[in-house]
């Protein structure tokens, strides 16, 4: 008993340090968007236009992750979870280490966004692999009564890695003149991620095969195409996920990516009081994420996510009032960002791997989870800084009521398909077919 424990922590830091590693990279990329590639790479006439080109580019990862998603989702069902773990690890650090090297706008033309392009393609290929890894490895290796708790450490690798991007950045920020931040500094934040992948590495190529995914091996009962299966066996479920993934995606990149350009452009908030506040929304995320995934070992997953997904839709609206009223008050602009994002958000991402895990059989689960959150990741995440700098341009001052008003909307949409999820765990039930009981309330 105590070596299955010492290595379901060795599981879960394994987990955890690598998903720190690819959110870290990944988000720095989109922290960085709207304040250095939208001036070194996408220069335009018009400010609004060079940061709707440089969000695009932002987008274009989420766009790419479906396919990582399906590449490694389905080599993870049929050769292993730990190899693709340590596959994906590395591409996305050389990416990232590479995106830091990348001559500006002015010095190579048209090749620098071309450049760039490539590059945050390849960081979502890999992320698109790596998040279902992740989660799988603590979730198959936890017992059933721990797994929502267990799932949820590697979701905290998201906060860490959002408060180590904009830390970092912040600090950099701070510390350099803006000449030089933008002429070379922003540019170590990306080099030296390279460092935290060979850490990353070292650990989760010590760490061994998931016991529920051995024993398929063992009984040779892998299917022949897992992405086949999954369509055929779970097109409602698949259907349910991605509605459920609204909310987490819209949020996440409206408080953690965007409101650093909105605070910043509209409401003319310092750059770094600005990225302190995501940064220490982050930290706070890191209690709440594994609170809230025990809660729904507790009460019920689809339980604790619809409430999660319609408290923190609405809370936008408040937030953005008290930006929009009081924007020179930065202990109740912080405030208005931490506790939505900080403690609301962490209801729905905490729970939310392990109610996509409990979707799918393990023959398909690597692919079936993948594919939900990385597919939905496309208009969830990726549209929603381009969304919000629109509705901007579009309402002006107002732009933060049509902008709250879209959080809302979204955390609507993610509570009535976590009720389908558990209405149609209740179906699979009464046909006899096999289903996670946690999944039920």
């Amino acid at each position: 008993m105590a070596q299955q424990d010492a290595l379901l922590k060795r599981v879960v830091l394994a987990s955890l340090i690598g998903a720190t590693v690819e959110w870290y990279d990944f988000f720095l990329y989109g922290v960085v968007a709207g304040i250095v590639f939208s001036q070194l790479y996408f220069p335009a006439g018009d400010p609004v236009v060079s940061t709707l080109l440089a969000y695009t580019t932002f987008a274009v990862g989420f766009v790419t992750r479906p396919l990582g998603g399906v590449i490694f989702g389905h080599f993870g069902d049929r050769i292993g979870r730990k190899s693709m773990l340590v596959l994906t690890l590395m591409i996305m650090g050389i990416a990232t280490f590479l995106i830091g090297l990348v001559p500006t706008y002015a010095q190579i033309g048209i090749w620098a966004p071309i450049l760039l392009l490539v590059l945050r393609i390849l960081q979502g290929i890999g992320l698109g692999g790596e998040w279902g890894g992740a989660v799988l490895m603590t979730y198959e290796y936890a017992p059933p009564e721990k797994r929502g708790l267990y799932a949820s450490f590697p979701q905290i690798g998201l906060s860490i890695g959002l408060c180590l991007a904009s830390g970092v950045v912040a600090l950099l920020s701070y510390t350099l003149t803006n000449e030089q931040f933008l002429a070379w500094g922003w540019r170590l934040a990306f080099v030296l991620s390279f460092i935290l992948v060979l850490i990353g590495l070292y650990i989760r190529l010590n760490i061994m095969e998931t016991p529920e995914f051995a024993k398929l091996k063992e009984k040779r009962a892998e299917v022949k195409i897992p992405f086949a299966s999954m369509i055929s066996e779970y097109p409602k479920e698949i259907l349910a996920g991605m509605g459920a993934r609204y909310i987490d995606g819209v949020f996440f990149n409206v408080f953690g990516v965007y409101s650093i350009a909105y605070l910043t452009q509209q409401l003319k908030i310092p750059r770094t009081e600005a990225l302190l506040g995501v940064c220490a929304a982050a930290l706070i995320m890191c209690a709440f994420i594994p609170l809230f995934g025990r809660v729904s070992d507790k009460v019920g997953r689809t339980k604790t996510y619809f409430w999660g997904s319609l408290i923190t839709g609405f809370a936008a609206i408040p937030a953005f009032w008290i930006w929009m009223t009081f924007p020179g008050q930065p202990v109740i602009v912080w405030a208005a960002l931490i506790i939505p994002f900080g403690i609301f958000y962490a209801s729905i991402y905490g729970p939310e791997a392990a109610l996509f895990c409990d979707l799918f059989r393990p023959q398909v689960r690597y692919t079936g989870i993948s594919f939900v959150y990385q597919f939905s990741g496309i208009f969830a995440s990726g549209l929603t800084p381009i969304i919000a700098t629109y509705l901007v341009q579009s309402y002006g001052g107002n732009a933060g009521w049509a902008i709250a008003a879209y959080c809302a909307f979204a955390g609507f949409v993610s509570a009535m398909s976590a009720v389908w999820i558990n209405r149609l765990a209740k179906d699979r039930l009464r046909e006899g077919l096999p289903v996670t009981k946690a999944i039920t309330v």
